[in-house]
């Protein structure tokens, strides 16, 4: 046995020195990949780190400190009735409207307190899938049909998904419904609608801090653009109030925040990071003052942050160096991408599947880079295929799921989004 590890030892070490041994340093195209990774990785932690994850960091931990197992279980449980579970995952999921790796946190958050699988899962595929504006969007921009066909398949596939995935761990679900069944009801904490206000709140702070640009002028998702930051700030207004009534923090210290916030607004105008990276500073630290649940839901946060952030950024930057940005090129050439995703066949929409799941799409990307495609020659039907295989998944996605619920059933999530959108695409390119 001994032996065994000293040669795995030894073949470890070998692999690594000739990798570093034969490094294509000099190449053009490696040198393009290796900045492009880079450079990715540098986009991906200055728009989408403090914005996006952070806060759904602290909504992750707040679900497992203040949300009962009971209540997790109830609606999302082994044993909640599948319409209810299934439909409280999929309206859930997709009201948040975050990108594959946002929702990541919120999922593990309600994996770990007791949800099934299948309603875990169809909550994981929903969220970043199943997104309002980004299906409007879609239809603004390629085409009625296709926005239609995007919002369908997504609503159906985070259902299907999740079912699929019950049934094929049907035996680990059955004894997970035999354990929860067993489990005595605990007692709520809170009243419901004040668990209900203060998390409506922190998805709400998410939802607008994020709130992206629209295609057009005017209209209701102009005016909300146009006001993110003052409804952002607003919410988290009241969320300070909140926080100072339920925790019994002083209110010189909500004051002191507040100023905080306000300075550097006013130091850093038309830089909406700044501000925000300093609520979150005053608020760990506002939670870190005090012992008990306030303490608990800061401890629950980095717990989260530090299992999931390290896995993010490898993710990232892999897929920045093998698929390069949006209009960029990594070790990968974009003409084979457009040769290969062109017509109808099989092999065109498992392509366009295929890289799809492993490319990182920030929340709306998708959508002009699928344009370029298309005047490339991209078929309508891979196009639909990677609509709905790219932004519920990507190589980060992957990495941190596994840590979560395992290789297999990643391995299985990962096959199932793939050949659905395959089969979806195949059905869109002959009838369209």
């Amino acid at each position: 046995m001994k032996q065994s590890k000293e040669w795995k030892s030894l073949a470890i070490v070998t692999s690594v020195f000739l990798a570093c041994f034969y490094l294509p340093i000099g190449n053009g195209r490696f040198d393009n990949a290796f900045l492009e990774a880079l450079q990715l990785v540098k986009w991906y932690a200055r728009e989408h780190v403090i914005l996006c994850l952070v806060p759904a960091f602290f909504i992750a931990g707040a679900i497992s400190v203040f949300v009962s197992q009971a209540s997790v279980m109830k609606y999302l449980g082994a044993n909640a009735p599948k319409l209810l579970s299934y439909g409280v995952a999929s309206v859930s999921g997709s009201i948040l409207a975050v990108c594959s790796c946002t929702v990541l946190p919120l999922f593990a958050g309600i994996y770990r307190m007791g949800a099934g699988l299948g309603p875990a899962t169809a909550f994981l595929y929903s969220g970043p899938a199943i997104n309002v504006l980004a299906i409007i969007l879609t239809a603004r921009v390629l085409g009625l049909e296709m926005g239609a066909a995007r919002a369908v398949g997504a609503i159906l596939f985070s259902v299907i998904i999740g079912i699929l995935m019950h049934l094929f761990f049907l035996k680990e679900e059955r004894i997970k419904s035999k354990k929860q069944a067993q489990m005595p009801e605990a007692k709520a904490g809170r009243p419901l609608w004040q668990n209900i206000l203060y998390f409506g709140i922190m998805v709400l702070i998410l939802v607008f801090a994020n709130w992206g640009k629209p295609s057009g002028e005017g209209g209701l998702w102009q005016f909300l653009y146009s006001g993110k930051w003052i409804l952002t700030g607003l919410f988290s207004a009241a969320l300070g109030i909140l926080i100072m009534n339920w925790f019994k923090i002083r209110i010189l210290y909500i004051l002191l925040t507040a100023s905080a916030v306000g300075v550097s607004a006013f130091l850093f105008t038309g830089n909406p990071l700044a501000p925000f990276s300093v609520g979150i500073f005053c608020l760990a630290i506002l939670l870190r003052s005090k012992k008990g649940e306030s303490r608990e839901w800061l401890d629950s946060t980095w717990m989260f942050a530090k299992q999931i952030l390290p896995l993010l950024f490898i993710g990232v930057m892999l897929s920045g160096l093998f698929l390069g940005r949006p209009g960029k090129e990594g070790l990968i050439p974009s003409v084979w991408v457009e040769k290969a995703v062109g017509g109808n066949s099989f092999r065109a929409n498992f392509f366009a599947s295929i890289v799809g799941a492993l490319m990182y799409f920030a929340t709306l990307t998708e959508i002009p880079i699928l344009q370029g495609l298309l005047g490339s020659g991209m078929g309508k039907g891979p196009a639909l295929a990677l609509l709905l295989a790219g932004p519920a998944v990507s190589l980060p996605n992957m990495l941190v799921i596994r840590g979560i619920m395992g290789t297999k059933k990643t391995l299985v999530y990962i096959i199932l989004v793939v050949c659905m959108a395959t089969i979806t695409g195949i059905l869109y390119g002959a009838l369209f």
